[in-house]
C-alpha cells in the first residue's frame, strides 16, 4: 500500500537536538547545556506574562506593534523595519523558503549554528561550508566559496558554539565582497552580552543596504526563552516578504506582553550581563588552571577543549559531570568532537562546576 511521501531531500535533514535538560536518577539537576540566562527572566516580564493571562481569549496583535516600538526605542532602529517572530528559528527559516529553493545554495561556517542546515535543506537549497580559523567565522574562507548559485550567507556574530565574535570591520568587508543579489543574514542571538568596542549587531548595515538582516532573540539574555520570541530588522523589501510568509498570529500575546516588559527593566539586564562577565572570567581562569583549553567567549557559554586519554576526554567528562546532575553540551555535530561547551550558570553553578572538573582531571 502506497503511502504519502515528503518532499525529495526532507528524509536528508538531520533533526536538531536540544540540550539535555533532565539524567535519571539525580537529586538535582544543573542544566549548562542550552545557554539559559543564569537569572531568569525580569520579575516585571513575570508579571506581565500574568496579567496577559486575563486576555487568553482575545488573538494577539498580528503587527506586535508594542513591541516592535520598544525594540526600536531600546535599539535606536526604525520600528517600520522589524519583523517579530516565533523565535528568531522561525525568521531565519521563512528567510530561507523565502529566498532559497532548488538549485540554490545557502553559505555557512564551519561551526555554524545547527539550524542553519536545517533550514537550507528545508528550502530545497543545498548547504555550503566555509572552513573557520581558530573557532572563528573565516571571511576570506566564506568569500571563496560564494557561486553564481549562492543566495543566502548565514553569520552568527557572536559564533554558538565557538563564543568568537568578528569585529564590524570584517562584518563590512564579508558584506563587501558579496554579490548584490546574496542576502546576508547575521544572526545576533548572543548581541546583548557583547561588550567589546568593535562589535557591532549589524543595525547600520542594515539600515545603508538592500541585502542584509540582523536576527536577534529574546531567549538568551532576557531570559525567555520558553515563550519563544525573536525579532529582525531588515531592508523593507525583506520586511514586506516576511509579513507575506510568515503567520498571522505568529507571536502569543503574552509574550509581547513579557517582552515588552522585559526591555523595559534595565536594571536586570545590566546585572545579568554583569553577573555573566564576572562568572565567564572566573570559570574560564580556573579550567584554564586545570590545564584545560578554553576558548575566548564573549558570550554567556564557553566552549573547552578536553585532552586526548580516553580517560580525561570530552566524553568522558561528559559522563562524569552527568554522573554529577551537571549538564554540558557535547558539540561533537557541530564538528568539535574534543569539546563541550557550557554555560555561564549562578556564582553556586559554577563554583561545583569547577569543584567537580576539578576532581574528574586529577582522576588518573
Amino acid at each position: 500500500m502506497s503511502t504519502p511521501a515528503p518532499r525529495p531531500g526532507i528524509l536528508d535533514i538531520d533533526p536538531y537536538v536540544a540540550g539535555d535538560s533532565d539524567t535519571p536518577g539525580a537529586a538535582r539537576i544543573i542544566k549548562l547545556s542550552s545557554n539559559e540566562c543564569a537569572l531568569g527572566p525580569s520579575p516585571k516580564a513575570i508579571t506581565a506574562f500574568r496579567e496577559a493571562g486575563n486576555h487568553l481569549y482575545r488573538y494577539p496583535d498580528s503587527a506586535a506593534t508594542e513591541l516592535r516600538a520598544a525594540i526600536a526605542g531600546e535599539y535606536g532602529l526604525d520600528a517600520v523595519k522589524i519583523v517579530c517572530g516565533n523565535g528568531s528559528d522561525e525568521l531565519l527559516t521563512l528567510l530561507a523558503q523565502a529566498y532559497a529553493g532548488p538549485g540554490d545554495e545557502v553559505l555557512f561556517s564551519e561551526h555554524g549554528f545547527l539550524v542553519y542546515p536545517i533550514i537550507a535543506r528545508f528550502a530545497g537549497a543545498a548547504p555550503v561550508v566555509a572552513p573557520e580559523c581558530g573557532l572563528t567565522v573565516d571571511v576570506d574562507a566564506l568569500l571563496d566559496k560564494v557561486t553564481a548559485k549562492t543566495r543566502i550567507v548565514f553569520v552568527a556574530n557572536p559564533g554558538n558554539p565557538t563564543g568568537s565574535y568578528l569585529p564590524v570591520t570584517e562584518i563590512v568587508r564579508l558584506h563587501e565582497g558579496l554579490p548584490g543579489h546574496v542576502l546576508l543574514v547575521l544572526d545576533g542571538a548572543y548581541a546583548e552580552y557583547v561588550t567589546v568596542d568593535d562589535y557591532s549587531p549589524g543595525g547600520d548595515l542594515v539600515n545603508a543596504n538592500e541585502n542584509v538582516v540582523m536576527t536577534r532573540t529574546f531567549s538568551k539574555i532576557y531570559g525567555l526563552s520558553g515563550l519563544r520570541l525573536g525579532w529582525c530588522y531588515a531592508p523593507s523589501a525583506a520586511v514586506d516578504v516576511l509579513n507575506r510568509v510568515r503567520g498571522p498570529f505568529n507571536v502569543s500575546g503574552p509574550a509581547q506582553a513579557a517582552a515588552v516588559a522585559a526591555i523595559a527593566d534595565t536594571a536586570h539586564i545590566e546585572k545579568v550581563r554583569a553577573e555573566n562577565e564576572t562568572w565567564r572570567a572566573w570559570t574560564s581562569r580556573q579550567l584554564s588552571a586545570m590545564g584545560l583549553d578554553v576558548a575566548p567567549s564573549v558570550t554567556n557559554f564557553v566552549t573547552v577543549r578536553f585532552p586526548g586519554d580516553p580517560a580525561h576526554n570530552a566524553e568522558a567528562a561528559n559522563a562524569f559531570l552527568v554522573a554529577e546532575g551537571i549538564l554540558p553540551r557535547r558539540i561533537a555535530n557541530y564538528g568539535l568532537p574534543d569539546s563541550l561547551r557550557i554555560t555561564i550558570g549562578t556564582e553556586a553553578e559554577m563554583r561545583e562546576l569547577a569543584e567537580v572538573l576539578s576532581r574528574f582531571m586529577e582522576k588518573p
